[in-house]
């Protein structure tokens, strides 16, 4: 890859990861609820999947999974509920004050993870990034020396900065009507994310 396919690559990437999804909608709710520190492991999630799909897409998974309609649909099924869930659940325990009981990590990592992986808009991302900037005339081996650590960089420091906004917000001294809003609109954005997947189509090679 030349410097100039890097940079390329790079400005494409950071509009990807920092575009608001599920991902940070989830990075700024546990950031508010759990504190910068503890919610570290929602973004260790949200890297575990990323290097999934990088390995995955170099394997050319994705693309078997994108000329198949019926699994796509299955997943795409799946994920809509689940998110849509998550929403509805998060709406009705916006009134309710925050659990005095701390979560655990591994509950954290796996929710994250599961919503990292469900969210189509990886699946569209990465199945971009794969198509535009991968040079099939060069060992992939090669080039992903240069996309993984890349990719894995920005994504950490987007869904870092999405984690410390809700840090933040979380620490400020907000009212309960604000809090009780701002949980919902956090319910709302899942709920809207889970109706968008299960509208989607399936994503074609670009």
């Amino acid at each position: 890859m030349s410097f100039e396919s890097w940079i390329i690559f790079a400005l494409f990437w950071a509009v990807f990861v920092t575009t608001p999804g599920p991902n940070a909608v989830n990075c700024i709710s546990n950031g508010m609820t759990l504190g910068f520190r503890r919610s570290l492991v929602g973004v260790l999630a949200i890297l575990t999947q990323a290097s999934l799909f990088l390995a995955l897409s170099a394997a050319g998974v994705t693309t078997l999974i994108a000329a198949s309609p019926t699994g796509f649909f299955v997943a795409k099924i799946i994920g809509a509920g689940f998110l849509i869930f998550l929403g509805v659940r998060g709406w009705m325990n916006a009134t309710k004050p925050a659990p005095v009981v701390k979560a655990k990590a591994g509950s954290i990592y796996m929710n994250a993870l599961a919503i990292a992986v469900i969210n189509p808009k990886s699946v569209a991302g990465y199945l971009a990034a794969f198509s535009q900037f991968v040079q099939p005339d060069v060992p992939i081996g090669t080039q992903m020396w240069v996309i993984v650590p890349t990719a894995l960089t920005l994504t950490a420091l987007s869904y870092l900065t999405y984690t410390g906004l809700g840090a933040g917000l979380g620490r400020a001294a907000l009212g309960a009507v604000f809090n009780t809003w701002v949980r919902r609109g956090m319910g709302a954005c899942f709920i809207i994310y889970g109706v968008l997947l299960g509208a989607t189509t399936t994503p074609v090679r670009l």
